[in-house]
């Protein structure tokens, strides 16, 4: 079995406007709000319903047979066909059922004061012998919503009695399901008690539960708040009785009896990110109440806050009258001829939907706006002659039914909080239209109301957020701002807008941001003038105050430009900073788009090196190092150095115009030159080996004031045999600059000993000559030639013979003394140096000896040679009959073959193939011919002789000895042949 709604297809008086009309926000919507749809029920039913309840998604039916049937919604298939215990005949027509909100418990009252309760695990209803003969009217389930019992229940009578009841399932047939019932109140005027509600308020403590009740009759409703005692249901002492005996009921109504009295309150909230009440969330949520009154249709929250002493005083003040007039003749009911005639139809049934008040009018359903009171919905939905049983809803589901004897109807809700924004926004209520607003227009409108509101109650900062959202014109806007002198106002608004357009916005976004930053600086202005002239901002801002906000507006600005930083352009920002003056501020936007070439520049100019240096510590771009060395080595060299220093990523080559205009204006000594400071560490340190680094050192060694080189050749010491920098040029620099040492050492370096030894002379370096003259060990005749030279000098300069001899003793070895006679003055006396002479013929007497000594030796050599040439032509080898080849093992006497002293033999042929495997390509060929030469008998003679010379010349060669790496066992042999 399946439910199926189909729609009523009726139609309204005024009719409604196509979809397709909605041309702006003025237009009403084209759906109705409300839709009355009829319930196909797949089953048929013969007998009439007599009664019907709806919750948590389950319907029960009362039929006029006694039948009760219990459809699951979430399972119609399933369906539970009941029976009263006794017959209609014997126990009445159903006549009321109360069913809780989770359709748990169900009270079953009949026509003959029978009541019975029916638990939804069980089939079979339980008489309540308690409440025999007792007319139920009304039923306050529990706050709780128990599913195992009904906890403690107030149920109203007929007879204006109101009952607390506990009722509880049992299996047991000799227990009772009322645990006790007990009469707690008595309506003073009589009548019956025609609605009934409970609901737990904040409060509470360990002595009891705040609760209110609330009681309605025909004439009056009342309205109750206190303390219920605790859960003591065992000693059927019950928990509402001392709240009726100690508190006085705020009442409301005439108490004139009247039609109707049912009370109604909302459906749970639906979940939908929204509170749908529109008010303030609390921990206990705020329902609507509906009463029907003789006068119409009395309505209002159910307040939760607030001081409980005068609740009931405030629900009853802030309710609305919904006029009976009003809801059963909204505009007439048109007549035969068409003329308007009154409707004299009542009030029969109310239902409240979040927004919405529900009412049956004979046989048509009028729904209203609980806000406005205006009629949204009037429908017919009954057929002529057609009454209805009753009107029931769904608590927990939202959802509304309509029984009548022979069908079911719903009443379904078509986004009936389609409309509310508007009324919101008609209330001023914009926090609440603004949350129910669905599209952006509608969100659009309620932002540009809203700001327009607040304008004109002077509150322009607070617009200004609004506007920035909404799409109204923005020159209207900054103009509205601009004319009220409202500039913390337009810098709001301007940041909102700004953050509302997209990226792909260029323009509208840099031109804002611009404007800001003008905006920015004129108020930081105004409040810096403010600050200096002593005066006060306003009568309510003291000095102190106007300090604190400088700082805010500034921590703002700041904010601004880091957040908006691609938004702005870089040089129109500079220009407006700049024309306000804004050091500070100007400083802080350069270094947020990390324009370090800007600030340093800034403070450069300014001359303020120690803010420029600090500002080069925190950078990475050598680019900036290799701009603003040049100054920065002028006016700070050591701490730009020391901050050099700490960068890994500077080429030093891109340095040297700086350091060299810092050494050109130098004047101290090289200990405290920066420059060799810096390009010491970037040689030593660093390892570097650029040309250019160590020409710019040498340079600046070589052309410093000083006489002192030994810096300079303790870094030309350093460079060893391979030195990085050029030696031309260092050469060139230090003849310049008269460096004798220095270019003595680089001659020496180049290999140039006799230039060395001839600058050295040339300046009277009697000992750095010797020195360079010491060096060519390896070119004796060098070496002499130098030390000549050298002794040519001091033999020149002596004062002395004497003196120029035992210098000349340090260079003995090379020198002899008949090699500086031609250099002593011709009037020398030789007893000055007879010595020498001795000395030098006694070494030629022993060198000849030594000589005819070593040519005994080699004669004595010559002979034994002979001998043994002698001997080889004597030499032979014996050849054994069965000799073998040792190549290819055919008998060695079958050809032309050769012997060697290790008994070795091989085939002429044989021997020269294994030859040709390791010989070269030449050699190779050189065989090959020299065998075809042979073998084709072309040579003969001398000439043969010759060529088979040659031939053994080359087969008894060191081939053997080349084979040394080769293994023993060839690849393939059998390896058992070489076991011991």
């Amino acid at each position: 079995m399946a439910l199926e709604p189909t729609t009523i297809t009726t139609t309204t008086n005024g009719g409604f406007v196509a979809a397709d009309a909605l041309t702006d926000l003025a237009t009403d919507t084209a759906l109705p709000l409300f839709n009355v749809e009829q319930v196909q029920l797949q089953f048929p039913i013969y007998d009439d319903f007599v009664a019907g309840q709806v919750a948590n998604n389950v319907i029960i039916l009362a039929l006029s047979s006694g039948r009760i049937l219990r459809i699951d919604l979430n399972r119609p298939d399933e369906i539970q066909d009941i029976h009263l215990p006794k017959k209609p005949s014997e126990s009445g027509i159903i006549r009321r059922m109360f069913l809780d909100p989770t359709a748990s418990h169900l009270l079953i009252a009949t026509s003959l004061g029978e009541n019975y309760y029916l638990h939804s695990q069980s089939d079979t209803p339980r008489p309540l012998a308690k409440l025999r003969g007792v007319s139920i009217e009304a039923v306050a389930w529990s706050p709780a919503l128990p599913t195992s019992s009904t906890r403690e229940i107030l149920i109203g009578a007929a007879d204006g009695n109101i009952y607390e009841a506990f009722i509880e399932q049992s299996n047991e047939f000799y227990r009772k399901e009322d645990k006790y019932v007990k009469l707690v109140w008595k309506v003073g005027e009589g009548g019956p008690v025609t609605g009934l509600w409970v609901d737990s308020l904040p409060g509470g403590d360990r002595s009891g539960e705040v609760r209110r009740v609330l009681v309605a009759t025909r004439g009056r409703l009342m309205h109750w708040v206190g303390k219920v005692g605790r859960r003591g249901h065992e000693g059927h002492q019950g928990i509402y009785g001392g709240l009726f005996e100690g508190e006085q009921p705020v009442s409301f109504g005439d108490g004139r009896p009247g039609q109707g009295g049912s009370l109604v309150v909302s459906p749970d909230v639906v979940e939908q990110g929204v509170n749908p009440t529109r008010f303030r969330e609390e921990e206990v949520p705020e329902r609507a109440f509906a009463w029907l009154s003789s006068q119409g249709v009395f309505h209002g929250r159910l307040l939760v806050d607030g001081n409980t002493g005068d609740l009931g005083s405030r629900v009853f003040n802030e309710g609305r009258l919904l006029a009976k007039g009003q809801l059963t003749n909204p505009n007439g009911v048109e007549a035969a001829g068409g003329k308007r005639q009154v409707s004299t139809d009542d009030v029969e049934a109310v239902a409240l939907t979040q927004w919405h008040v529900i009412c049956l009018v004979g046989r048509r359903v009028v729904v209203a706006n609980r806000l406005t009171g205006d009629i949204v919905y009037d429908q017919i939905a009954l057929e002529q002659g057609q009454r209805a049983v009753g009107l029931s809803v769904d608590v927990q589901k939202n959802t509304f039914w309509l029984f009548t004897p022979q069908e079911i109807l719903e009443i379904v809700p078509k986004e009936e909080d389609r409309d509310i924004w508007k009324i919101m926004l008609k209330f001023e209520d914009f926090e609440a239209a603004l949350q129910h607003a669905r599209t952006p227009a509608q969100k659009d409108a309620v932002a540009i109301a809203h700001g327009d509101h607040m304008v004109g109650k002077g509150q322009h900062s607070e617009a200004a957020g609004v506007y920035g959202k909404s799409s109204k014109p923005f020159e209207e806007v900054a103009l509205t701002f601009i004319d009220n002198d409202q500039p913390d106002a337009l810098r709001k608004y301007l940041l909102t807008k700004l953050g509302t357009y997209k990226r792909s916005f260029v323009m509208q976004r840099v031109m804002i941001a611009a404007w800001l930053v003008e905006v920015f600086m004129a108020k930081l202005n105004s409040l810096d003038d403010t600050i200096i002239t002593g005066a006060e901002l306003s009568e309510t801002l003291s000095p102190t105050q106007t300090r604190e906000q400088l700082e805010a507006v500034r921590a703002e600005f700041q904010d601004f430009v880091t957040k908006h930083k691609q938004d702005l352009d870089r040089q129109t920002v500079y220009d407006i900073i700049s024309s306000h003056g804004r050091e500070e501020e100007l400083l802080y936007y350069a270094n947020v788009v990390n324009d370090y070439n800007y600030v340093l520049s800034y403070w450069v100019q300014r001359e303020r090196w120690s803010e420029a240096l600090k500002v080069l510590k925190r950078q990475t771009d050598a680019g900036v190092f290799y701009r603003h060395s040049s100054v920065l080595m002028t006016h700070a060299a050591t701490e730009l150095v020391d901050i050099l220093m700490r960068q890994s990523n500077l080429d030093p080559r891109n340095l040297i115009p700086a350091l060299l205009e810092y050494d050109r204006n130098f004047k101290g000594p090289l200990s405290q030159n920066q420059a060799v400071r810096y390009l010491q560490y970037v040689v030593n340190q660093l390892g570097s080996t650029d040309a250019a680094v160590h020409n710019t050192l040498v340079s600046i060694y070589a052309s410093h004031s000083s006489t002192d080189e030994s810096q300079l050749m303790a870094y030309l010491a350093s460079q060893g045999d391979e030195p990085n920098f050029d030696q031309d040029f260092a050469l060139r620099l230090c003849i310049q600059n008269h460096r004798v040492l220095s270019c003595a050492h680089i001659y020496t370096s180049m290999g140039q000993y006799v230039q060395a030894v001839d600058l050295a002379l040339s300046h009277d370096k009697i000992e750095l000559a010797s020195i360079v003259a010491d060096r060519p060990m390896s070119n004796p005749a060098l070496r002499k030639k130098l030390w000549l030279a050298v002794a040519k000098k001091v033999i020149s300069q002596s004062n002395g013979i004497k003196a120029a001899i035992e210098f000349l003793k340090r260079c003995n070895d090379l020198l002899k003394i008949e090699d500086l006679i031609p250099f002593f003055p011709d009037f020398v006396v030789i007893d000055d140096f007879k010595e020498e002479i001795c000395n030098a013929l006694e070494e030629y007497s022993r060198s000849i000896d030594a000589l005819r000594k070593e040519m005994d030796e080699s004669s004595l050599t010559a002979a034994n040679i002979k001998v043994d040439i002698a001997a080889l032509d004597r030499r032979y080898a014996i050849v054994e009959p069965g000799e073998k080849c040792y190549v290819c093992g055919l008998p060695l006497l079958a050809r032309q073959f050769f012997v060697f002293p290790c008994q070795h033999a091989f085939h002429s042929d044989c021997l020269g193939r294994r030859v040709l495997e390791q010989s070269g390509a030449a050699k190779g060929r050189r065989i090959r011919e020299i065998q075809g030469l042979i073998g084709k008998g072309v040579v003969k003679g001398e000439r043969r002789e010759r060529v088979v010379r040659e031939l053994d010349g080359i087969l008894c060669s060191d081939y053997a000895v080349r084979r040394i790496n080769e293994p023993f066992v060839a690849e393939g042999e059998d390896l058992e042949e070489w076991a011991l």
